[in-house]
């Protein structure tokens, strides 16, 4: 069915279903659509989680038939293969890019393998398959025509490639996977598909990958889904013509890819590990002063930081949780060590945490303490430690002291205390003067 022209009038007999998972700990989105003529089901860009998939499709009568992916993920870990194995659904993944960069699909994968121009269908709904490169080598976007109620396409599921009122950022492969040389390629790669999708009707849903928040991107807005056409007249990156200027203005300013992206695109190239199953067991403070003092495991304090600084057991470190709470525990620790949470909210509060920082390959928590361990740690004899929070003021009229900033360079940039102030990436000063002290 062709993907242009003017469409026929649609039928009021749609049998088609689309429901939305948005993760807020990723601000990442993925897809589940139904055939109710069939009841099959395809998920688009599953994360390891994927029993919620599993759940959401029987609840409406539904098998999860097809899993694909718009391409190869770098800031979580995929559940492709993992919901492949539980369901047995067909496993659709793009042959699209270079060797360096293609997915390696073993046997039991069982995977089918998508190219520019291929399509395929659940029931009756229709995925046409396209190779948009940029964000990414390999990346696909899915246009979707729901065949019981009209013969053009509704919308497209754009993956990484075009988000509201923003595009995914094309130099990951380059900083975050080290292939040098990929950076300015990626970006007119970039700008060239986005040339392509002026060819498309403006009435397109356009569904993205990630929302306001995610590091894909330099700044996402956080409406679910958009159109074609308002992108069109909106999105910043529509509007440069220029080639040169495009890919000047799309590679400036972007942030520095959380450390455990790299690590992340290996794993989902090549297959990572299903999800664990077991659960942390609650400790006492004698489980959390053995730990610190053999160091056998990372004591991970999720306290927010301002009750952290007024006390706090030595050795432990602090990532409060919260919506950046994955990103910053997949770039901080290391996922060979041992976990041990510092927590509110008992072992409900633990299930969520272990899930979040699954989601990005932390999968060795053994244990979590509640906050009142810090009880039970002075009753072991033990002192606590505190930190002083100090203004940009205060710090300004320090004398001696070397300040120490590690935001972001952006963050550096738009303002700075001028006098003994050093700039660090904060993941270069976490490997070089806290992680193995």
């Amino acid at each position: 069915m062709p993907l242009c022209g003017r469409p026929a009038p649609a039928r009021d007999d749609t049998t088609m279903l689309l429901k939305r998972f948005y993760d807020e700990a990723l601000a990442q989105a993925s897809y589940l659509v139904g055939a109710e003529t069939t009841d099959e089901a395809l998920v688009i860009d599953p994360t390891r989680d994927v029993e919620p998939y599993r759940i959401a499709a029987a609840s409406e009568g539904l098998r999860i038939t097809h899993v694909t992916e718009t391409h190869i993920h770098a800031d979580f870990l995929s559940g492709a293969r993992e919901l492949v194995r539980r369901t047995g659904a067909r496993l659709l993944l793009s042959a699209e890019g270079d060797s360096d960069w293609q997915y390696r699909i073993g046997a039991s994968d069982r995977a089918e393998l998508l190219r520019d121009g291929d399509s395929f269908a659940v029931g009756e709904i229709r995925l046409d398959v396209r190779h948009m490169p940029g964000h990414t080598p390999e990346h696909l976007i899915f246009f979707v025509t729901d065949g019981s109620a009209a013969d053009r396409p509704l919308g497209v599921f754009s993956g990484d490639f075009i988000f509201v009122g923003d595009v995914g950022r094309p130099d990951l492969l380059e900083r975050a996977a080290n292939v040098t040389g990929t950076m300015e390629a990626s970006a007119r790669a970039l700008y060239r598909s986005l040339r392509q999708m002026r060819e498309y009707p403006e009435y397109l849903q356009v569904w993205p990958g990630h929302g306001a928040g995610s590091a894909c991107g330099k700044a996402l807005g956080a409406l679910p889904s958009t159109t074609l056409g308002y992108e069109r007249l909106f999105n910043w990156a529509f509007q440069e013509a220029d080639e040169e200027q495009f890919v000047r203005s799309v590679l400036a300013g972007q942030s520095e890819p959380p450390r455990y992206f790299g690590r992340m695109k290996l794993l989902n190239r090549d297959g990572g590990p299903p999800i664990p199953e077991t659960a942390p067991r609650a400790v006492d403070a004698s489980r959390l002063a053995t730990a610190l003092g053999e160091g056998s495991a990372t004591v991970l304090d999720t306290r927010s930081s301002a009750d952290f600084a007024k006390g706090f057991i030595p050795g432990t470190i602090n990532i409060p949780s919260g919506r950046n709470f994955a990103t910053w525990a997949g770039s901080l620790l290391s996922p060979e060590r041992d976990v041990i949470l510092v927590l509110g909210g008992g072992e409900a509060r633990s299930r969520v945490l272990v899930r979040e920082l699954s989601l990005v390959g932390i999968d060795r928590v053994i244990g979590w303490a509640e906050v009142d361990v810090l009880d039970g740690w002075r009753r072991l004899g033990r002192s606590l430690e505190c930190v002083r929070a100090l203004g940009a003021q205060a710090v300004a009229e320090l004398r001696d002291a070397t300040v120490i900033d590690v935001r972001a360079q952006f963050e550096w940039d738009a303002g700075r205390i001028r006098r003994r102030s050093r700039w660090i990436r904060v993941s270069r000063f976490w490997r070089s003067h806290v992680r193995n002290e």
